[in-house]
């Protein structure tokens, strides 16, 4: 009988899913019909990722900024890099650890000339703990990056005539392995890393989505000047991240005066899902913001390795 309901239920959330992509429903997609499991493996590469930068196709997340002879060059062109449409604007922002789209969805008004990437990074340890609870824009769990996708979609419609929300994505992919896959060289203005899981374990830290190697891909990948916003709940965490982003060379910390005036800093302390979900606790938050700075210029006595 167990089963039996397990199949039943299974069934209903991938006919819910099924009709909201198929009928094109402008209502916001309902959590409870996306379902997931509480843990992917962030080292392992899930084959979701383009070789290079040049190789990812931002069109179909994009649609609204399609440059105007992108049709034309792609009939023109057979092979897969120069059939790839070009967009009007690089992506500039991403969440990595986006989640539901929460913070996505609040900043894409916010940020009218900017293109917004959401890759979600789930917190097994919180899904462990809400999953009694029926709780739950670079994801490695499909139905996560689902709902996001589906949620964006349904806000698209509703907003057709103001054509907000265009400037906002979501896509599974495992940023910890392969970000600079997807990036080039100076390419971001800003990097959210919002509440990520905190491996309280010493020897799961190696998996924490901040440490110096991770920071200098964050780096490769950022404008000088750009920010790094970083949020958590979790004390040691807070702490662990300040740490590492200290010691990298690239990163200065941007002072309080200058959180306490950012427009983004008020947005992420409010309008994540997990950051609701510890107020409604009336838990402490957590937020270090690093600026990138710019590369020293190379020593001109400087000798080559041969």
């Amino acid at each position: 009988m167990a089963s039996q309901a397990s199949s039943t239920k299974r069934q209903k959330r991938e006919e819910y899913r099924k009709a909201h992509k198929e009928d094109g429903l402008t209502e916001l997609p309902k959590k409870r019909f996306y379902r997931q499991r509480a843990h992917a493996n962030p080292f392992s590469d899930h084959q979701l990722d383009p070789a290079d930068p040049d190789s990812m196709d931002w069109a179909a997340h994009y649609p609204a900024y399609l440059a105007p002879d992108s049709e034309q060059s792609t009939t023109e062109n057979n092979d897969s890099r120069s059939a790839l449409r070009p967009l009007t604007r690089a992506v500039t922002v991403a969440d990595i650890g986006c989640g539901f789209g929460g913070l996505l969805v609040a900043l894409a008004p916010k940020l009218p000339n900017e293109l917004l990437i959401g890759k979600p990074y789930f917190k097994t340890w919180r899904l462990r703990r809400l999953i009694s609870r029926n709780s739950t824009g670079m994801e490695i769990r499909t139905q996560v990056t689902e709902f996001v996708q589906d949620r964006i979609r349904a806000l698209r419609k509703q907003n057709a005539e103001d054509g907000l929300y265009q400037n906002i994505a979501c896509l599974r992919a495992n940023s910890m392995k392969f970000l600079p896959n997807f990036f080039k060289k100076a390419q971001l203005k800003k990097i959210f890393l919002c509440f990520p899981d905190p491996h309280f374990k010493a020897r799961k830290h190696k998996a924490r989505i901040v440490s110096l190697t991770l920071n200098s891909e964050y780096a490769f990948v950022m404008q000088p000047g750009g920010i790094v916003y970083t949020i958590t709940d979790v004390e040691d965490l807070h702490t662990w991240m300040v740490r590492h982003f200290d010691e990298h060379l690239s990163f200065e910390k941007v002072t309080k005066e200058e959180e306490a005036e950012d427009e983004c800093v008020k947005t992420m302390m409010v309008e994540t899902e997990e950051g609701k979900k510890v107020a409604r606790n009336k838990g402490e938050k957590f937020v270090a913001c690093f600026r990138r700075l710019e590369d020293p210029p190379w020593p001109s006595n400087a000798i080559w390795p041969r």
